[in-house]
């Protein structure tokens, strides 16, 4: 497998390294209520932001993709950080990835999330060959389960009051893409 070339670059967007210089931006929107609500986080403080960003801007990228990648999604034009983007690597041997992320709601609505997470699947599918990515979310996060639709994949379960999510029983999306399925899309790039 030939190195990830980092950053990556979409029409509109910069995936880059996190750095330690991206903590006020990311705590911008980490410590919101909104976008806290269907994390497995409550609104993080500045200092829990620092020591997550920390861990995100280790710089050790080769490390760091043995689990997973965090992206840090910045807009090309102005380097202005708008979410972060993760790519897990759930099992190796079967090549099962999953995507994850959080995005500034004040940049809500333009397709940012939606072009960055094309990109995650480019890298998923095309540069570490994973066979499946999915991504999965609460069922009343309309935004997340509408976005994973966007990028054309398909909602493959719903488990209903299968788990406590902060002190209630959740209902949860599973969506996935298989890697020729990604391949039949015309993308035309991302």
């Amino acid at each position: 497998m030939a190195d990830l070339s980092i950053p990556i670059e979409t029409e509109r967007l910069r995936l880059r390294p996190f750095t330690i210089a991206d903590v006020d931006a990311v705590h911008a929107y980490h410590c919101l209520d909104e976008v806290a609500r269907y994390q497995y986080w409550e609104p993080r403080s500045r200092d829990e932001v620092v020591e997550e960003v920390t861990k995100w801007a280790d710089g050790d990228w080769d490390r760091q993709a043995a689990d997973a990648i965090v992206f840090a999604v910045t807009l090309r034009q102005s380097g202005i950080l708008i979410g972060d983007m993760v790519l897990l690597f759930r099992d190796r041997d079967a090549r099962q990835g999953e995507i994850g992320f959080s995005f500034n709601p004040s940049h809500g609505g333009k397709g940012y999330a939606t072009e960055a997470a094309r990109a995650v699947l480019a890298t998923g599918f095309g540069h570490f060959n994973l066979h499946r990515i999915f991504g999965r979310c609460d069922a009343r996060n309309r935004a997340s389960w509408r976005l994973m639709e966007r990028l054309g994949m398909r909602r493959e379960a719903h488990f209903r009051e299968h788990a406590l999510f902060k002190g209630v029983w959740d209902e949860e999306f599973y969506y996935a893409m298989l890697a020729r399925e990604w391949t039949e899309m015309d993308k035309g790039g991302f």
